[in-house]
């Protein structure tokens, strides 16, 4: 099974759009998927216009089993854990937990019938995001076509490397960074790219050219569907369709 996190530190560079499709991807090619909205924003949630009547900060707080909080078939093959608001008091109420880093870990031990558990993360190196990251073994960077967005991506990586050595038994590799909203014609486009595939932890791992800008990934959201749903002939279908095939291939 595979275990993805989505994670970036900087806001608004694609995560939750990324992460949504790459599960969504991934069920349309047949494989069972559970995805985990790890953010109190809940913007998994309200993209797919999911109305749960039990949640991920319950699951968390052992007072609600996964199969209390997985909604079923959200999409063909496609299971949803969603988050609320309410989860922005989590860290706090979980405070005096033994061993709060791996709850997530603990709470989905037992879910084996998927394929590939899908993991948004919230855009903060806190202690869901800690959880999201002892679950996962692989993670997707995605990052804006902004300098401040390579920053985060470092950090991001920066936090990886510390919970290598805070756990050094988790294996947690990166799987990709992916470049969002890539208008290549833009100096501001050339430029960040220029500044990930120069980085030592980060050009390695680019995957080109990353997902196009374009318009329809916002109609599709405000419509609340994947961009398969609602522009399957778009640039933004092809390019997700291509990052869906690469992850695809990792799935054991």
């Amino acid at each position: 099974m595979l275990r993805l996190a989505v994670v970036n530190m900087k806001g608004g560079v694609g995560k939750t759009t990324t992460a949504i499709h790459i599960a969504a991807g991934l069920a349309a090619r047949g494989l069972r998927v559970l995805l985990v909205d790890a953010d109190p924003q809940g913007n998994i949630g309200h993209t797919l216009k999911l109305q749960p009547s039990r949640t991920f900060e319950e699951l968390m707080l052992g007072e609600a089993s996964p199969d209390e909080v997985i909604l079923k078939s959200i999409r063909p093959c496609l299971d949803a854990i969603a988050s609320t608001p309410a989860g922005f008091a989590l860290e706090r109420r979980l405070a005096g937990e033994t061993q709060r880093e791996t709850i997530l870990t603990r709470r989905l031990r037992n879910q084996t019938d998927y394929d590939a558990v899908i993991v948004d993360c919230s855009p903060a190196m806190n202690l869901l995001t800690y959880n999201a990251l002892l679950f996962a073994d692989q993670l997707v960077v995605p990052v804006g076509m902004d300098l401040m967005a390579v920053i985060g991506a470092r950090q991001t990586l920066s936090g990886v490397a510390q919970v290598r050595e805070l756990w050094p038994e988790r294996t947690l590799g990166v799987l990709a960074v992916v470049p969002t909203f890539v208008h290549a014609g833009t100096h501001a486009a050339r430029a960040t790219l220029s500044a990930l595939e120069g980085d030592a932890a980060i050009g390695a791992h680019i995957f080109r050219p990353g997902i196009r800008q374009c318009l329809d990934l916002s109609y599709a959201t405000a419509s609340h569907q994947t961009i398969w749903e609602y522009a399957p002939r778009s640039r933004a279908a092809v390019d997700y369709g291509n990052l869906v095939d690469f992850v695809a291939e990792r799935v054991r």
